[in-house]
């Protein structure tokens, strides 16, 4: 739903007044049409250099971005290029300058308890004031926990959890770090380990949404980073994605399940498919030479299955896959949902693993004897 929120956030003189408008970035806007619509220099984008063209066609539609103007002349923009860097666009001695940014934000971390009267979710969504928190456990736990067979009235949930803080709004998805779920008063305990991946209290991998690789390739000659300081260009340069270095014309296929909802060119990225998974999760396939006959928006493919031809298109120094993973519009990397290891912990990395959960099962345990002697 778009919306327009002003407010006045300061007054400079009798004559001054500035104002913030939040909007949501609309559905097919580009930070040229953006600019354009603005009446903003142009030369904004068009001097960027070819990294930072690929990096700005980021933004997501329905994401909220932020507007200052004084007596209707713009002097700052920021909009978010996902959970950790922005654009700013500001205005000083009457010329605009575009940069990338961190996004402030403050981390808290906070454990939830509730007893189960309807269902996890209902309950989740009524007791914590995190209204994401519910969406996030179901869509975490939901191959592992049968809610609607296993979950009994009285059972307890427990979660520890981080969420980011901006602007005094939650901003992002809140990170589960470890859980409790009763099922007819049995205990049974996930946590999130160093890995970025859920364990059991075995050490054992729980089934969660997992990807395969989708090229074979020669090396990666980019890695993931959200807000890399680049030490000789002196600024931000974040990289949404991996980009594996290959032949030209080696097939490339689609890393899971899921409907494609985009094929065609769009801006630095060349030739492009974007493929929506369960859960939230979104891949996308960049640089290609050439779709696949028969890939087409609407279309369900499989996992493994051949979507397209790995090329140089767009904005690229050699033929490569540029691969990225999103999460409910958000950048996360890749390699944290690529299987590359067992599915149980052994040796140091077990006990490194168990170390951790049984710091996280002692904040649990403490926090479940609060509630029930004081109900919250």
């Amino acid at each position: 739903m778009k919306y327009i929120l002003i407010s006045i956030i300061f007054i400079t003189n009798l004559y001054s007044i500035s104002i913030v408008e939040n909007k949501n970035w609309p559905i097919g806007e580009t930070l040229l049409t953006f600019l354009e619509k603005e009446k903003l220099p142009l030369s904004l984008y068009y001097e960027l250099d070819r990294e930072d063209k690929i990096v700005v066609s980021e933004i997501i539609a329905g994401l909220n971005f932020s507007i200052m103007r004084d007596r209707d002349k713009i002097k700052q923009v920021l909009i978010p290029l996902g959970d950790d860097i922005q654009i700013h666009i500001l205005q000083k001695n009457n010329k605009y300058n575009l940069e990338l940014i961190p996004i402030d934000y403050s981390k808290h971390t906070k454990i939830f308890v509730v007893s189960i009267t309807r269902s996890p979710y209902q309950d989740i969504i009524e007791n914590s004031d995190n209204y994401m928190l519910a969406q996030e456990f179901i869509n975490t736990f939901k191959k592992s926990i049968n809610f609607k067979r296993d979950i009994r009235v009285g059972d307890k949930v427990a979660i520890i959890y981080e969420e980011k803080i901006r602007l005094g709004r939650f901003w992002g998805n809140p990170l589960i770090k470890a859980s409790l779920v009763q099922t007819r008063g049995r205990d049974n305990y996930i946590y999130l380990n160093t890995d970025g991946r859920y364990y059991n209290s075995k050490a054992k991998e729980i089934e969660s949404f997992l990807l395969t690789k989708p090229v074979r390739y020669t090396r990666i000659s980019s890695r993931f980073t959200l807000r890399r300081w680049h030490p000789i260009l002196r600024r931000y340069r974040p990289h949404f994605g991996i980009d594996y270095a290959a032949p030209r014309g080696r097939v490339v296929r689609a890393a899971g399940n899921g409907r494609v909802v985009f094929v065609g060119r769009k801006g630095g990225y060349g030739n492009v498919i974007k493929i929506a998974h369960d859960e939230g999760y979104l891949t996308l396939y960049a640089h290609l030479k050439g779709f696949k006959r028969g890939i087409r928006k609407g279309k369900y493919v499989k996992k493994r299955q051949i979507i397209g031809y790995v090329g140089t298109t767009g904005r690229s120094t050699g033929p490569h896959l540029h691969f990225g993973l999103y999460k409910n519009n958000r950048p996360i990397n890749p390699n944290s949902m690529i299987k590359i290891t067992k599915s149980k912990l052994k040796g140091k990395s077990k006990k490194a693993f168990l170390t951790l959960a049984n710091g996280y099962k002692k904040q649990i345990e403490d926090k479940i004897m609060q509630y029930e002697a004081t109900g919250k």
